[in-house]
């Protein structure tokens, strides 16, 4: 039987909607968003949203950002019958995003000493910590750089909370021109706007992709690329429906290869289609994720760290993740990941340094196409206690200080970015690539991993329980649960 929640490329599909967008070459902001709630208003397919636009002001609200391409407005108004009555003609559907926002999964940072300076080698493998990044050789990076460390015309816009640019090994690596914030869903591209202030998650996140080879530090797995900061994350730790929206929008419309995104929209962590308040945010990020895909953009995601099998029945104990958490059992085919299980977006679980799934990683036939290290500090002891080294070195920001610095964390948000940096260096080593082109190429160049035999479990010790952590993959070896089609390699992706 077909797996109801299987991904599809979206090609007929995505050829589809940008042939109905009106483009406008980016958004048209409003004024600074006013008093009251934030909404999405999702106006029909295929012309402007002068209509929906009307609709707004009748109902005593303000747009603060216009999307013509893909018929999505943002809009304020302290109207409490606001999306009542914005309802009519040039409105599909309307809902304020207030208690949509996801918390970011931030994770422990393990900072380690700063490394001294020395003069660089040209060889990832010469920098002071790469012999820290069990990482990297996994994924065949000595040899690939031997052939292509990525071309600077590549963009990857990492979709996270900002990065750090004085960090000296990503200062020279940010395309400072192609980045913004996209806090409250409209663009600031002023440098403070998109450096992170409470966060180093995307700092982290960004080291892994392209963190130079210049003596300092650890090596990025395409230091030859450059990344763009689009802050997604508020002040609060939160990710919002409209400013996924806007950083998928404003990497399509400033040419960007790859776009990496470690985090889930919506605080359920399965946004459901069938649910009234959920849906419009389903719809603006799968419309900008089609539009951002019409134009040459492959995006890259994170399963999650729930131990979940995607491609089944789900009972959610643990959302929203910005409240109390509530029970919402056998959740289906109708109920996803977001932006993970759009369709379209490589989606990436994670394995750890023995090349086993992480015992976090969540994982599902025909929701995960490939797997890349992630991270797994438990299996050493069983689950007992953590190995900081088990975690994926990169560099860090210390929001409190405001120092940078290097440090481990581990969790898909950590192997999304492996991911998205292998898929940099492809499209550097092929640049005719298209993300449908690329998205299987990363599959055709991963090296498989066959399932573990019955029920999986490296963490039965952990103090949740002995079996907290039991999954079971399902599968061949060139294709299976766990692993997708397998752990990604760079030597291959440029040979």
């Amino acid at each position: 039987m077909k797996n109801l929640r299987r991904k599809t490329l979206a090609t007929a599909s995505a050829v589809t909607l940008g042939a109905g967008l009106a483009l406008v070459g980016g958004l048209t902001p409003a004024a600074a968003a006013g008093p009251g709630s934030t909404y999405l208003v999702i106006a029909p397919l295929g012309g402007k949203t002068d209509r929906a636009a009307a609709r707004v002001a009748a109902a005593s609200g303000t747009v603060v950002a216009r999307y013509d391409q893909i018929g999505v407005l943002v809009a304020r108004s302290g109207n409490p019958n606001f999306v009542a009555d914005v309802k009519g003609a040039g409105v599909e559907a309307a809902a304020s995003t207030a208690g949509l926002g996801s918390a970011l999964e931030e994770g422990t940072t393990v900072e380690v000493p700063a490394a001294a300076v020395v003069n660089g080698t040209g060889d990832p493998t010469g920098e002071p910590m790469y012999g820290q990044q069990w990482d990297m050789p996994m994924i065949g990076l000595p040899q690939a750089h031997a052939i292509n460390d990525g071309r600077s015309s590549v963009v990857v816009g990492v979709l996270d909370s900002g990065i750090s640019s004085s960090h000296p090994d990503l200062a020279s690596q940010i395309a400072k021109d192609k980045s913004a914030s996209c806090v409250g869903g409209v663009p600031d591209t002023s440098e403070a706007a998109w450096n992170p202030t409470t966060s180093d998650h995307g700092t982290h996140v960004a080291g892994t992709i392209a963190a130079a080879v210049n003596g300092v530090g650890v090596a990025g797995i395409a230091p030859g690329v450059k990344v763009a900061s689009v802050k997604v994350v508020n002040d609060d730790g939160f990710i919002f429906p409209e400013a996924a929206v806007c950083g998928f929008i404003w990497a399509a419309e400033h040419g960007m290869k790859v776009t990496n995104s470690s985090y889930f929209v919506d605080p359920w962590e399965l946004n459901c289609v069938n649910d009234p308040r959920q849906r419009p945010a389903w719809k603006a990020i799968h419309r900008a994720v089609l539009y951002s895909q019409t134009r040459g953009v492959l995006n890259v995601a994170s399963a999650g760290n729930s131990n979940w099998d995607l491609s089944g029945k789900i009972t959610d104990e643990g959302s929203p993740n910005n409240g109390t958490p509530e029970t919402r059992p056998n959740l289906g085919s109708e109920c996803r990941v977001l932006p993970a299980e759009v369709p379209g977006v490589v989606t990436v679980s994670a394995v750890g340094p023995t090349g086993e799934k992480s015992y976090y990683s969540s994982y599902g036939k025909g929701v995960v196409e490939v797997t890349a290290p992630g991270g797994d500090t438990r299996f050493r002891t069983q689950g007992v206690q953590s190995t900081a080294t088990d975690g994926i070195l990169s560099t860090t920001y210390n929001p409190a200080t405001g120092a940078n610095g290097w440090g481990f964390k581990q969790g898909t948000s950590m192997s999304s970015p492996h991911a998205a940096g292998v898929a940099a260096l492809a499209a550097s080593a092929h640049p005719w690539m298209g993300p449908v082109v690329l998205t299987l190429f990363l599959q055709q160049t991963a090296v498989e991993r066959a399932c573990p035999a019955g029920v999986y479990n490296p963490v039965p010790l952990i103090p949740a329980g002995p079996n907290a952590y039991d999954a079971k993959c399902s599968g061949s070896k060139n294709y299976n649960g766990f692993y997708g089609s397998g752990i990604v390699n760079a030597y291959h992706a440029v040979r």
